[in-house]
């Protein structure tokens, strides 16, 4: 074991000392910024940006990073427009997230202001409703132990905010839902309410 490192190591000191010696043709960067591309889309969708810094940290040449970016978008294995309304239509969907939560991540993936904008007008308000009440009443599963009702609207306001709601949208969804919460309550005998819950609960696991 320690001849073989000494070995390796003499080996080493020779390369050092004598540049010409043969140690076989450098990468080509060219092949070596494809082979990130590729690597890189198969993995997920990106946008143009992202591919970008990738080969900037593997030290791509700039000129030659450009040159793939270019031919990739050319052939249409980059298109920030699709990846943008791919995010957009994923997001809303995984996580529920509004419109200007999701311009904000799309911005920090390095897509254009032009795009994102485009791509979140795409979506329809009545979505994005359903979406928020979707969230409260998910929620409002979590919440049943707690009886002050402020406590409740400011935490589910809170949670909306969190995902890209504006205040208006938020306060109102979260009042009728809130409402609509107790009617059901209300109509339900003390038995049957609690079924209920407990119907709510394990819908939640």
């Amino acid at each position: 074991m320690a001849g073989r490192r000494h070995s390796a190591s003499r080996h080493a000191r020779d390369a050092e000392s004598d540049p010409s010696r043969d140690l076989g043709p450098p990468a080509d960067p060219e092949a070596v910024g494809r082979k990130i591309l590729l690597d890189r889309l198969t993995d997920q969708p990106r946008s143009r940006a992202e591919l970008a810094a990738f080969l900037t940290r593997r030290r791509v040449p700039d000129d030659v990073a450009q040159q793939l970016l270019d031919r990739f978008e050319h052939v249409g294995l980059i298109d920030d427009e699709q990846f943008a309304r791919m995010w957009v239509e994923s997001r809303q969907r995984s996580r529920g997230l509004a419109g200007r939560a999701i311009a904000v991540e799309l911005r920090r993936k390095g897509v254009e202001d032009d795009v994102v904008r485009d791509a979140v007008e795409a979506i329809e308000p009545e979505d994005e409703e359903d979406a928020a009440r979707t969230l409260v009443r998910k929620k409002l599963r979590s919440l049943t132990r707690v009886a002050d009702e402020q406590t409740k609207v400011r935490r589910l306001v809170g949670m909306l905010g969190r995902k890209g709601y504006g205040p208006g949208l938020a306060y109102r969804v979260v009042r009728e839902e809130l409402a609509l919460s107790a009617e059901i309550d209300d109509g339900l005998p003390d038995g049957d309410a609690l079924a209920f819950d407990a119907e709510i609960n394990a819908d939640s696991e």
